[in-house]
């Protein structure tokens, strides 16, 4: 069995675009013709220039190859033009076409990927979603509204799941850590206040920022939150400062997650040794792939941290997450975006279901899903933007910063 063809679909996120502006996803098939599907989430460059990166790395290191040799192909790509250094792009676009190949190898012995990463370690895996608007709530008002995430919150306990995320502490901008604002801080404290009275100790408390403070920033607003006992406090430093994101961990009381702006495990092992994080969130279309991300969290396993694998992107990473959690043994939760339906969900034909608030590990053969190409076809992204992008003006300290969810426009 030899990898032959390549199709990369690039597809527009329909309103409310929670998951990004689009969704990048490939179609490997064989020389026997068994297809395989995977997800790319890597968005440093736009998507036509993403998509050239993608057929590069397809036809340099992996047309022609069997798909079982994936510990080759993913060396000739990490190694690829001299570097054996990561590089987000080159190995987001190996991450996808990686996928697919484990769909492929599933598929051809009609086995779950799990199944061939060592078996089945959770049969039941907790899953948590952002906070997002009820149908009933004002949109752009709803991400500064304590009352209303308190709400949403109360509506996922009901839905079963037993942790949220919510991400009121302010801008992302381009500019690096920055010292938050006192009145970014005095809603966040206020947020958690309003979802801790709502949902008790009936769910966890993940407190979402994405690398916008300095040090020195970043516990300030942590020791303000620590009262309500979060169980995360997510990637408070900008990625490329390890030794600055260990210090926080130090000097707040809250556990610090990090990893989805991180790829391979040559990114992730300073993290663990260091101490910047307990709990790791890698984004399996951007980390290396299941193989490289199985490594990830045997290393974490070491060093006793957990791994929550992270979700902003499409179903074929989650389906690919899935099947990572259902095998490690220091699972902590997967992401999810809501309930997994919407345009996501009709992209895979909705053969992921969440269960009160837990997803029971696939027995289908490879990723477990049906993918509608007909659907991806027709949704075509023709905008310029990327996938998320941040501001280039700084913190406002005078009229106060809002945040729209991370959704698309």
């Amino acid at each position: 069995m030899k990898i032959q063809e390549l199709e990369v679909f690039v597809i527009g996120n329909p309103p409310p675009g929670w998951g990004g502006r689009y969704f990048i996803m490939v179609k490997v098939t064989t020389d026997n013709g068994i297809v395989g599907y995977g997800e790319v989430y890597s968005a440093s460059v736009g998507p036509d220039a993403m998509k050239a990166v993608i057929t590069d790395v397809f036809e340099r290191h992996m047309m022609g190859e069997n798909p079982e040799n994936i510990e080759m192909m993913f060396r000739r790509a990490y190694s690829s033009g001299f570097t054996q250094r990561p590089d987000l792009t080159v190995i987001g676009a190996f991450s996808g076409l990686e996928i697919a190949c484990w769909d492929i190898l599933g598929k051809a012995h009609d086995r779950p990927v799990y199944a061939m990463l060592g078996g089945l370690m959770n049969e039941r895996i907790r899953a948590y979603t952002y906070l997002y608007p009820l149908a009933h709530h004002d949109p752009s008002a709803f991400w500064t509204s304590p009352d209303m995430q308190a709400e949403s919150a109360s509506e996922m306990v009901k839905l079963g799941f037993t942790a949220v995320k919510f991400d009121p502490a302010g801008p992302y901008t381009a500019r690096g850590g920055h010292m938050p604002a006192m009145s970014d801080i005095d809603l966040s404290v206020r947020m958690c206040a309003a979802i801790r009275d709502a949902v008790g100790t009936k769910a966890d408390l993940l407190f979402g920022t994405h690398g916008q403070f300095s040090v020195g920033g970043a516990v300030r607003l942590g020791r303000a939150l620590e009262p309500y006992d979060p169980l995360w406090y997510e990637e408070p430093i900008p990625p490329d400062n390890i030794g600055a994101m260990a210090e926080v961990a130090r000097k707040v009381r809250i556990p610090v997650a990090t990893g989805e702006r991180l790829t391979t495990k040559a990114e992730f092992a300073p993290v663990l040794r260091e101490g910047a994080a307990a709990i790791l969130q890698p984004a399996l279309g951007r980390s290396g792939g299941i193989l490289e991300t199985k490594k990830i969290a045997a290393m974490a396993e070491v060093y006793n941290a957990q791994v929550a694998p992270h979700l902003y992107a499409g179903p074929v990473e989650w389906a690919a997450n899935i099947q990572l959690a259902a095998n490690i043994p220091n699972l902590l939760m997967v992401e999810t975006i809501g309930t997994g339906g919407g345009f996501a969900g009709d992209l895979i034909k909705h053969s992921i279901t969440l269960d009160d608030g837990f997803i029971v590990a696939p027995t289908g053969a490879g990723l477990g899903i049906s993918f509608d190409e007909e659907l991806a076809r027709a949704h075509p992204y023709n905008g310029t933007g990327l996938h998320l992008e941040m501001q280039d003006a700084p913190c406002d300290y005078v009229h106060g910063n809002t945040f729209q969810g991370g959704a698309a426009d």
